[in-house]
C-alpha cells in the first residue's frame, strides 16, 4: 500500500512538472484546477519539488489584496526533459563535412582543444603533478565525465573517465578522442599520457596512464 501511494505521489509531481513545462508559471490553485486535486495537495507536492530544486516561486500582484505565488520550473527541472543536442551537433558537423571537407572539422576540434587548454591551464598552474591530476578530475566531473584517479606508485597515475560527455560526437569523428588525449598531454606536467582503454573502441571507460617526467626519464 505504501509503495502504491509513493508511486502515485511521484506521478502527481511528474504531472505538476509537465504542466508547468507546457503552460509556464501557475499558482497552486490553477494547478489544482488543471490536475483535479486539492490545492492543499498541490502545495504539499510543490514544497517537495521546491526542496529538490525543481520549482521556484515568486509573488505576483494580481489586482487588490495579497499577492499570488506563481510557481515555475528551475533550470534543473528543465534539464529533466529530453534534449537532442548530440543529434543537432552531429547534423552541423555533417553539413560542415559536406560543404568544407573533413579538414575543416578537424580544424574545429583543434580550436576547441586550444580553448579548453586556455581555460584549464590557470587552474593547474603552480601545482605539482598529483595536484594537477586531482584538479583536472574535479574540472572534468563538473562537465559530466565521472572522472577519478589514483596514484599507482611514486611516478605513475591512473586517470579514468567513466562517462564521455561527447560520446555520440566522438563516434562520428574519431579524431575528437585524439584531441582529448593531446589535451591531457598538453595540460599535465608529465612526460607522457597514454590511453589504455577507450570507450569509443568498446571499453567501459577511458583509462589513461600518466607518467611523471623524472620517472619516464629513468625507466
Amino acid at each position: 500500500m505504501r509503495e502504491a501511494i509513493g508511486r502515485q505521489m511521484q506521478s502527481t509531481r511528474r504531472e505538476i512538472l509537465m504542466t508547468l513545462k507546457k503552460r509556464g508559471g501557475m499558482t497552486a490553485d490553477e494547478l489544482s484546477e488543471v490536475l483535479g486535486i486539492t490545492a492543499m495537495g498541490v502545495r504539499r507536492h510543490l514544497m517537495t519539488l521546491e526542496r529538490d530544486g525543481l520549482v521556484e516561486y515568486k509573488p505576483v500582484q494580481r489586482g487588490v489584496g495579497r499577492p499570488s505565488y506563481v510557481y515555475s520550473l528551475t533550470e534543473l527541472a528543465d534539464d529533466l526533459f529530453p534534449k537532442s543536442y548530440d543529434q543537432f551537433a552531429n547534423e552541423l558537423l555533417n553539413i560542415l563535412r559536406v560543404t568544407d571537407g573533413e579538414e575543416k572539422i578537424e580544424e574545429l576540434f583543434a580550436k576547441r582543444m586550444e580553448r579548453l587548454q586556455a581555460s584549464i591551464e590557470p587552474h593547474l598552474a603552480n601545482k605539482d603533478l598529483p595536484e594537477q591530476v586531482a584538479e583536472l578530475a574535479r574540472i572534468q566531473n563538473e562537465k559530466g565525465y565521472l572522472a577519478e584517479w589514483e596514484q599507482v606508485d611514486d611516478g605513475t597515475f591512473v586517470f579514468v573517465e567513466h562517462n564521455c560527455a561527447i560520446a555520440k560526437i566522438a563516434n562520428s569523428c574519431n579524431f575528437a578522442c585524439d584531441y582529448e588525449l593531446q589535451l591531457l598531454n598538453n595540460l599535465l606536467d608529465a612526460d607522457e599520457v597514454v590511453r589504455e582503454d577507450h570507450m569509443a573502441s568498446g571499453d567501459i571507460s577511458c583509462r589513461y596512464r600518466i607518467v611523471r617526467k623524472s620517472r619516464a626519464a629513468t625507466s
